[in-house]
């Protein structure tokens, strides 16, 4: 492995500052570690030419003292946000060849702030899955997979963020997550996956899933660059109506600032049947190591938990079978054709739409339907509320949640994908925090019996994301988690 790809984001900008190398000698490694990883199947869509275009640019402002947050730094971009020149597909066949005239505000945050294009990475369909595998251009596999065993899934629906980061092809990657899609795969691949509070970052420009959930986030490889790149991406965007316009806490700072005095909530709604023991092990070890840090424990009862999955596949799916509604052939995208308009529309989206995308569309539409709105979408929308409470009570007595990311460590590829309630699960621990709009993180913290990484999370309440910087930042510290996958640029077999 280069030992350029061994530096975090943050002693990337310093070697960068100091001229120890140049922005196109970092972004070459990481395109020589692009190549290295296709057979991880994680980029959909690279741009060398743009990266190296972008990097010498990069040199250009660093020389004249103007660098940016990210400047220089390679970047990897979910291909669910709009870049402009660059196709979009949200790995859907519906959209192929869709090349935007525009840029999502993300990632003009982030070529302002100086980031490095390298290419658009691998998702789930209009970001709708729990393990990659509903991508039309194929499932990345995890860089934990094992040679001679079994490829397993990178989670979803950031699967392709999650693995470039891991494998060492991107040093930071945006995700979106909507029930778990940043944190799931994150804790899946061993790297740091941060949501923002709904409406910290703006929807515009991201192909859209469910707009009351969908929230634009980081992925790396320690807290103190997921602060650093968040710092970047935030900020208050007219365009969306959702939108915040509120300052960011300084993240950075927090990282370090330890958790003396803090009081952090352990919900007793966590414990579930089937848990993984070595999940349960570590989500103790967590609460040993922010005792020893200085915080207290204190039980919180979060008692409409139990609700929140089924909350989310209606409010979800239904949002979904609305927002998918503008794909049709018209106007953008595949086109079939047929002898009338209906029978031109039905044909495209039976071509364009995976089977996941279709089961989610006829979910939404019958919850949305005349007879059933309100005996499924409207008391949906009720139960979202009391999840909603049962935080803000919680809140009131704590200041950060800790629970533990995902019920499993990584499973293997098509192994669960002919049971989609199973894959549904996945979520069980994410989904909650996204029906309340709240901020959380998953941060690498131990490995499985079989040596798969497993993940913590970190929850605090509204645009309070330096709390939650500041509990990730000591569990960090005590977890000392800083292994690279077997699979990693450098170490592919």
């Amino acid at each position: 492995m280069s030992d350029l790809l061994k530096l975090t984001a943050v002693e990337a900008r310093a070697g960068l500052d100091s001229r120890a190398f140049s922005s196109v000698e970092l972004t070459q490694a990481y395109l020589d570690a692009v190549t290295a990883t296709r057979p991880l199947n994680q980029f959909v869509t690279e741009t060398a030419d743009k990266a190296l275009e972008m990097a010498a640019a990069s040199d250009a402002r660093l020389a004249k003292a103007e660098a940016g947050l990210l400047e220089g730094l390679p970047l990897g971009i979910k291909d669910l946000f709009c870049t402009k020149a660059v196709q979009t597909t949200a790995c859907s066949a519906i959209l192929k060849g869709f090349v935007p005239e525009y840029e999502s505000h993300v990632t003009d945050q982030l070529w302002q702030a100086g980031g490095v294009l390298m290419g658009k990475l691998n998702c789930d369909e209009f970001a709708m899955g729990s393990s990659n595998e509903t991508s039309v251009f194929g499932p990345p596999v995890n860089p934990w997979s094992k040679d001679g065993g079994p490829a397993l899934t990178a989670g979803g629906s950031s699967g392709g963020s999650a693995a470039a980061v891991a494998s060492r092809a991107v040093l930071l990657a945006t995700g979106t997550d909507t029930g778990g899609s940043i944190r799931q795969p994150a804790a899946f691949c061993g790297v740091v996956g941060m949501k923002p509070t709904y409406g910290r970052c703006s929807r515009w420009g991201i192909v859209a899933f469910a707009s009351s959930l969908d929230q634009a986030g980081t992925f790396s490889r320690t807290v103190a660059d997921s602060a650093l790149m968040l710092q970047a991406m935030a900020g208050h965007d007219p365009r969306d109506s959702t939108s915040a316009n509120l300052p960011l806490p300084d993240c950075q700072a927090a990282v370090t600032a330890g958790v003396k005095g803090l009081k952090i909530g352990i919900p007793e709604e966590y414990v579930m049947d089937g848990m993984d023991p070595a999940i349960m092990a570590l989500w103790e070890q967590g609460q040993k190591w922010l005792v020893e840090a200085g915080a207290e424990l204190v039980p919180v009862s979060l008692p409409h938990t139990r609700y929140a999955l089924p909350c989310y596949y209606i409010i979800a799916p239904a949002e979904a079978s609305s927002n998918l509604a503008r794909y049709d052939g018209v106007c953008y995208g595949l086109r079939v054709e047929a002898e009338s308009l209906d029978e031109m529309y039905a044909a495209t989206r039976s071509a364009g739409f995976g089977e996941e995308v279709r089961r989610r569309i006829l979910i939404g539409t019958y919850a949305l339907s005349a007879g059933y709105y309100d005996a499924y979408y409207l008391k949906a929308q009720k139960v979202r509320q009391l999840i909603a409470r049962d935080f803000e009570t919680a809140f009131a007595s704590v200041d950060a949640i800790l629970t533990p990311a995902t019920p499993s460590a990584a499973f293997a590829l098509g192994s669960k994908q002919q049971d989609p309630i199973t894959m549904y699960l996945n979520d069980v621990f994410t989904v909650p925090a996204s029906l309340a709009g709240l901020p959380g993180i998953s941060v690498p913290a131990g490995l499985s019996e079989a040596g798969l990484p497993l993940g913590l999370q970190v929850l605090a309440n509204k645009f309070a994301e330096d709390r939650v910087y500041q509990v990730a930042g000591a569990l960090e510290a005590a977890a000392g988690f800083t292994l690279a996958p077997p699979r990693a640029a450098g170490e592919v077999q």
